[in-house]
């Protein structure tokens, strides 16, 4: 009943909805959920160690023998700059002495694990069907041994260039992310945000440049994303920000309470978290330090020193419920379209309401 079953043969899965994988909410238990609904469920690893991740795969394969995706970072660690650190701190000094935090304290860690020969030497244990990236591929001896497992590679991209690039390295489908997305933005083979395209302008494109498989990204909630999706050429979509409305999604009380407010209407690509570019919601840090700072650390050490901001803030606000004005909000342009439901029954829904609408316009 689809209209291009490509993604569906590919992955061996029975709906053509992909759960993004969102490091911080999603855990085995959503992965299951969408699996076992029909969809392809996604494991982040990038803020687990090996441990964890083994831990979570291993629950998996307890419960669901359904097609799976794990998913990791490849950027490269970035050496600290010391007078780049020091002006992010005095950026962010007024904040801790608001809070009366100690601005000469030593800065927590932070860190996201690239995929490396460890991660890998677990995919060939785990063999998950599909193996996604997010900044590009990692090395081509890492990327062989991967595919040698028998496991579909993926990887995001952000502009037709990135798509071709993908392409042209051995990936069996391509994630066309776009502008609206929420999260990290996946570019990699440059920094200019300012010509980076929307989902609908960019999906296309990218369809007509390449010959594998294209999933589409960004700013898809409904059914109606989803067709229209389908009719620019896309095989399948993958679908984020409305997972985090689920019960399954681990969320910080202020981070759910903001979803469910006007404030979904209002995000915008910062780099204040992390150092690199992603979209979430506006809070009072993205407003005054951001939304692009010049001086945050490079990926992913700018989030350092705002962890004890988040610490203390997280536990005020009203009602005791905590303040969002210092932790990463993410969420895409469309997230307000989203609706409160289980991850399983919401992957069901959204393919059925699409089948709905392709049927009806058939």
């Amino acid at each position: 009943m689809w209209p291009d079953r490509r993604i569906l043969d590919l992955f061996g899965i029975e709906l053509p909805i992909i759960q993004a994988p969102m490091a911080g909410p999603v855990f085995s238990d959503m992965v299951i959920a969408v699996a076992e609904a029909g969809g392809l469920g996604s494991l982040p690893c990038a803020t687990m160690d090996e441990a964890r991740v083994r831990g979570e795969l291993g629950v998996i394969r307890q419960r669901t023998g359904r097609p799976i995706n794990v998913n990791f970072f490849c950027h490269t660690p970035p050496a600290v700059d010391a007078a780049r650190e020091a002006a992010w701190r005095k950026r962010l000094r007024p904040y801790y002495e608001e809070f009366g935090l100690d601005a000469d304290a030593p800065i927590p860690a932070s860190s996201r694990t690239p995929f490396d020969d460890d991660l890998c030497a677990l995919v060939e244990d785990f063999r998950p069907e599909v193996v996604s990236f997010h900044f590009g591929l990692p090395a081509r001896p890492l990327l062989d041994r991967v595919r040698a497992t028998g496991a579909k590679i993926i990887s995001s991209a952000t502009t037709v260039d990135e798509a071709r690039w993908l392409e042209e390295r051995g990936c069996d489908a391509i994630i066309a992310q776009g502008f609206e997305a929420g999260g990290h933005r996946g570019i990699f083979l440059s920094d200019d945000l300012s010509t980076q395209m929307g989902t609908f302008a960019l999906v296309p494109q990218v369809v007509d440049a390449v010959s594998v498989p294209v999933i589409a990204a960004g700013g898809i909630s409904d059914a109606r994303g989803i067709v229209a999706a389908l009719a620019l050429g896309a095989s399948a979509v993958q679908i984020g920000t409305a997972y985090l409305f689920t019960p399954e999604a681990r969320l910080a009380a202020p981070h759910r309470a903001a979803l469910h407010s006007r404030r979904v209407e209002e995000t915008a690509l910062t780099n204040v978290f992390t150092g690199r570019p992603a979209r979430g919601m506006v809070n009072r840090i993205v407003r005054e330090a951001g939304p692009l700072s010049a001086i945050a650390p490079e990926f992913p050490l700018a989030g350092g020193a705002l962890a004890p901001l988040r610490a203390v803030t997280e536990k005020l606000g009203p009602e005791k419920a905590g303040s969002g004005d210092f932790m990463s909000l993410w969420a895409g342009q469309a997230a307000a379209l989203a609706r409160d439901m289980p991850a399983g029954e919401l992957t069901r829904h959204l393919a059925a309401q699409a089948l709905a609408r392709l049927n009806h316009k058939a």
